[in-house]
Parts: C-alpha cells; structure tokens; sequence
C-alpha cells in the first residue's frame, strides 16, 4: 500500500531550505561588501599608493658636487662624467669567477682588484662597487653586448671628482671617498631633511675643504618619479625634480704661490703658513711630503694606502696643522715683548754675554765658543743671544711666561677652518700635574723654566701657531681668526657669498713695546742672521731664525750633524714679516732636519716675499739651490712671476 506523504510537511521544510540558504548566499554577498567597503573606502588611500608605488619608482638624483678655487679662480677641485663598471655583490653567485670573465671582456689590472677588495670589506654587500673606472667607449660596448651573461654587473654614468693639480695643496683641499659604515650611521642620526638630501649618495668630504665644507659643497638632492615594468625596469618619467648643484667654494690660498713653496721644499720634509695680518686669509698652507688625492676618490687599493700610512716620511700627517716643533730662536721676538708689556726688562736694559749662563751648578750654553758681550734687547734679537733669554725667563718664571703667550695664540687652537688642529704645548706648573702621573714628574723645577726663554724645553707649537702670532704681532697687536676660505659661490646665479669674519681682538700691547721688536727683527736681516739670505731685496722685512733641537743633546756635548742620523738633525726654522712699514704677511717656516734656520728656512722666506711684493719667480738653477738648502740671495735673473704659468717649472 502506498504511502500518501505530506505535502505540507514539505513545502515547509523546503521553504526553510530555501530561507537558509538564502541567508546564506546573503552573508556571503554581505561579507563580500563588507570586504569591497574596507579595501574600496577604508583603505583607498593606502592601497592606492601601494598600487601607484607598485607601477611607479622615486630615484634621487645626485647633486654635481661644487668646485673648490683659489683666490685667483683658479680650478682646484672638479668633476668629470665617466663609464664605472660596477658589481653588486649580493647579486653574484661567483664573485671571483665574475671578476675573472669580465677581465676578458674590459682591462681589469691587479690594482682594479685589490682596490675592490679592499671596498668589499668597507662596505655591506648589497651595495654597488666599482670594479674599473673611466672605461672607454669601446669597453662599454664589449660588455654591453654581454652583459646577460653578468647578472649583478652593470655600467653606470657616474660623476667622478678629479684634482687637476694632483699632489698639490692636496692637505688643503683634502678628498672625498666613498661613505664607509661609520659615516653611514652617522648619517641616520641627522634630521630627516638632511638624511633624504645623502640618499643616492656614495662619496663624501674625508679632509680638508672637502670635509670643512661638505655641505656647501655637496648640493641638495633631486628626485626623478618614474614609471617601471613588471620586471622593475623605468618605463617613462613621471615626474622630476631637478637636483640643485652644490656651491662653489673660493679659497684664500694662491695656488701658483703653494705650488712654488711645495717645490722649493723639494724632498725635505716640513712645513710653511702664510698670513696676511691685515685680515688672517691664509695664502699658503704648505705641508710637506704631500699625497695625490686623486687615489682615495673611487676608492685606494691597498699597496698604495700601505706606501702611505707606513711611509717614515708620513705624507697623510698635515704637518702645518697637526706638527708641532720646538720654536728654537724664533720664539725671542716674543720673549722680548712679554719682557717689555710686563715691565721685567726695558729695551735698554744690558745683560752681560760670556757664551754660557750659570744656573746653580749648572751651565746653560750660548752660540759658540764666545760670548757676545753687553747686549740689550735689540742686539739680543738680531745676534740671537741665549744668554740674554736665559736670564729672561729666569726673572719672568714660567707662570708669566705662559700667561703673555697665551692670548698671542701659543699652545692655543686658532680655529682655522681645517678639521684636525693640535694644540701644542704651553707649559706652565698646571699642564705639568695634568700631564704626568707620578708625584715627582709633577713637580716644576726653577731650571725647566730657562730652557723656556729660548724656545726649548717643553714648548711644542705648529707652524700656523707660530705664523698666527708673527700675523699678530705684525699686526700692531691685533689678533685676527686665521681662516683658508673667501667666500661661497652659488653655481646658478653666480652671486658670491662672503664667509663672516671673526671678531678682531686687541690684545693691548703698547705700539712703542711693538715697534722694538720689529725694527730688531728688520735688523736680523740687515745686520744679523739672515743678511746674506735677504741681500739685495727689493723691500724691508722683518725675521727671527731658528734652530730646534729634534734630539736631546747633552750640555757637554758639541752638536755635529755629519755624526747624528738625517732624522735626529736640528730643525730650521724662520719667522718673517714683509714690508716693514705696513706688512702684507707674515709666515712660519720649518725644514725638518735641516740644520741652521739661515742655511734652509730662511731662503724659502724671502723667494715667498720676492713673489708676493716683488712679481719675481725663482728660475730653475735658483730653485735647485734653494731645494739642496745651498741657498743665498737669488742666483741669477728671477723670472717675472706673473708670466709663468702656475704649474712650472
């Protein structure tokens, strides 16, 4: 018998069937809305510029770095646009097979490879890396044409910095190189606006004006908005932002000038600063041996960076900035004003000269054999008595000493705009308990004060310490900040800025105490030391020759050269000023290991003044005198220095 079945029943039950499942498809269609409301209008913005990043890419757009001139416009520091085959580490899988194949295809020397390395060590791996510079237009076409068989290997234009004049001023204009991990931590501590200008960015100032004035130099960063492929390669330009040059920066120094003192030093080592008093712009900063900056720019390979730093000649050390040199004579000038601004001596005071001064039981030695008699303060000056300052300092006392110096700028930071300067040493009874540990080292002995007087002993200035005070003091006692640049220049608009000058001080001294010691100084080189060396000058000068001590030698014992190592030699040193009536500078000397301040020093002094005040130009046979310190007055007929190109001869 056949069931008769519910027809109710069922359409019940399919209608909840349906009501559910309609349900269903509802919350789907809800939860599928819901999701097209949170992407759609939620997150539109973001999702946006996620997709425009996506499609799109920002590149920055590196600055042209600003040239550095001297004073007379001349190019110190520039740019060129080169080919730089570059590797990216992270991205090769055989990084020295790489190396090798693409030396089949572009001139890869050894030094290309240690170069590399060395970079590879500074830097992290997903960086690119020059492996060869400067490639020829036919270098870039071999590699193009393989470059699928190179992944992590491209070509780059790239704007490279070259010095022009190589290894000269180079410790004035410094370098840049690339920005190593140190830097680049540095870097992420600055302000954002300044962290995004540095973005694209591999080199930047490591000394010098480069590093001074890094970010007059370095420009402000563009952007290029570009449109890329699925593959991340740029399709079209969106958008640009054209980055801004950096600033030129014009320079105080004469080149011409730098190149003729570098020269004249020859293979000696040492070092010259020049000043004008009137206004303290440096017109040479000579630091002898010098180094080519041109190596450190993509990078230095590691033979050359080794011939440097371990070279006993040190040509890394800024010898006018970092050097520091016992004064020797150079320092009575100044021994002789303190004597007058303190009231301890007048200038007619005489003091009797047997050749030797006795301090307890112990004979301090003067020139020679011989005494030089009854001296006064001029006499003292031009025939270089120790004597005289012996007895000087005995009466002064350290502390006196030390608080007349000071403010002259001795043991003191000039703040010249060069990163790197020392300090010196000015000694007085405090430095010495700084200084030294045990009790009995900290005690001051009466007898390390008459050393004092003549430049000796504890005293350890630079060469612009020594040129900053003659700047000084031929200055009529006014001190004036020494400073290496002029002005900036904006590279578009031409329009040239000039640096402040620091603040002039006064330091007070009596101009009757001033005019004593420098007519005793003109008389050094018309009567005293130097005569032979300024004989036949075309102008008065002013100078102090001095002899310092790079050895100790005994009190006993005689000095003699021929019997002492070339690096155990006696400094030469000379302080000048020129002309007399109104000087236009002043300037520091020393030859290192050179002997007697007349024979070395002094020559290079008066060939500086022949230059500046008289348009005169050593000819060759002169300069190969002045380079082996055989040197008088100038041999044979000068050359007109305005005429002769700056990189002779």
């Amino acid at each position: 018998m056949t069931e008769l079945r519910n027809v109710e029943a069922d359409l019940a039950q399919f209608r909840t069937r349906v009501v559910v499942a309609g349900l269903a498809v509802l919350f789907a269609f809800g939860l599928l809305a819901a999701r097209m409301v949170y992407l759609q209008v939620l997150r539109h913005d973001e999702l946006d510029a996620q997709a425009e990043s996506n499609r799109t890419a920002v590149l920055p757009v590196v600055p042209n770095r600003g040239q550095i001139l001297d004073r007379h416009g001349r190019v110190l520091a520039t740019n060129f646009s080169a080919y730089t085959l570059e590797i990216t580490p992270s991205k090769v899988e055989d990084l020295d097979g790489t190396i090798e194949a693409l030396g089949e295809l572009v001139d890869i020397q050894p030094r290309d490879k240690r170069r590399f390395r060395k970079l590879l060590e500074e830097s992290r791996r997903f960086d690119s890396l020059p492996i060869r510079t400067r490639l020829t237009d036919d270098e870039v076409a071999r590699f193009t044409a393989q470059r699928y068989r190179f992944p992590g290997v491209d070509v780059r234009a790239r704007l490279i910095r070259h010095y022009p004049h190589g290894e000269v001023a180079s410790h004035v204009i410094g370098y840049i190189g690339r920005i190593n991990q140190r830097e680049k931590e540095s870097i992420e501590e600055w302000p954002e606006e300044d962290q995004a200008n540095y973005r694209g960015t591999d080199h930047i100032g490591k000394l010098g004006t480069e590093q001074q004035y890094e970010r007059e130099l370095h420009g402000v960063t563009g952007f290029d908005r570009v449109e890329t492929s699925a593959g991340g390669r740029a399709v079209r330009s969106l958008a640009n932002t054209p980055a801004t040059p950096g600033n030129t920066v014009v320079l105080s120094i004469d080149i011409k000038l730098q190149k003729l003192v570098e020269d004249m030093f020859g293979e000696r080592r040492g070092a010259l600063v020049a000043i004008d008093p009137r206004n303290g712009e440096v017109l040479a900063f000579v630091s002898k041996p010098t180094f080519d900056p041109n190596l450190f720019v993509e990078g230095i390979d590691s033979e050359s960076w080794k011939a440097l730093n371990e070279s006993l000649d040190k040509p890394l050390l800024n010898r006018a900035l970092r050097g520091t040199y016992p004064p020797g004579s150079t320092y009575k000038p100044f021994m002789a004003l303190g004597a007058l601004e303190t009231g301890t001596r007048s200038a007619s005071s005489v003091i009797n000269d047997p050749g030797y001064w006795m301090f307890g039981n112990h004979r301090f030695r003067s020139h020679g054999d011989g005494g030089l008699g009854a001296v006064d303060m001029h006499r003292s000056i031009v025939k270089s008595s120790n004597v005289y300052y012996y007895s000087l300092a005995n009466e002064m006392g350290v502390e006196a000493m030390h608080d007349f110096m000071a403010p002259l700028g001795f043991g003191q930071i000039t703040g010249i705009d060069l990163k790197g300067e020392v300090r010196g040493v000015l000694p007085n009874q405090e430095w010495k308990r700084k200084t030294y540990k045990r009790p009995e080292q900290q005690k001051w002995y009466p007898g390390e004060t008459i050393s004092l007087g003549i430049g000796q002993g504890y005293n350890n200035f630079t060469m612009l310490q020594l040129a900053h005070a003659m700047a000084t003091l031929a200055g009529g006692g006014i001190k004036r900040t020494p400073h290496l640049t002029l002005a900036t220049e904006n590279v578009l608009t031409r329009e040239r800025t000039p640096l402040p000058t620091p603040a002039e001080v006064n330091l007070g001294f009596k101009r009757q105490n001033i005019d004593t010691v420098l007519r005793a100084m003109h008389g050094v080189t018309v009567e005293g030391t130097s005569t032979r060396v300024f004989a036949g000058a075309g102008y008065l000068s002013g100078g102090k020759t001095g002899t310092a001590q790079a050895v100790t030698i005994g009190q006993k014992d005689r000095y003699d050269a021929r019997k002492l190592e070339e690096h155990q030699r006696d400094h030469s040193l000379y302080l000048a000023f020129a002309p007399l009536e109104n000087p236009t500078v002043a300037l520091a000397v020393v030859v290192e290991n050179a002997g007697f301040g007349a024979a070395a020093a002094a020559p290079i002094a008066r060939r500086v003044f022949d230059y500046l005040l008289m348009d005169q130009y050593p000819n060759p046979q002169d300069l190969a005198a002045v380079q082996k310190g055989e040197a008088g007055p100038p041999i044979g007929t000068p050359l007109k220095a305005s005429e002769v190109p700056w990189d002779s001869p």
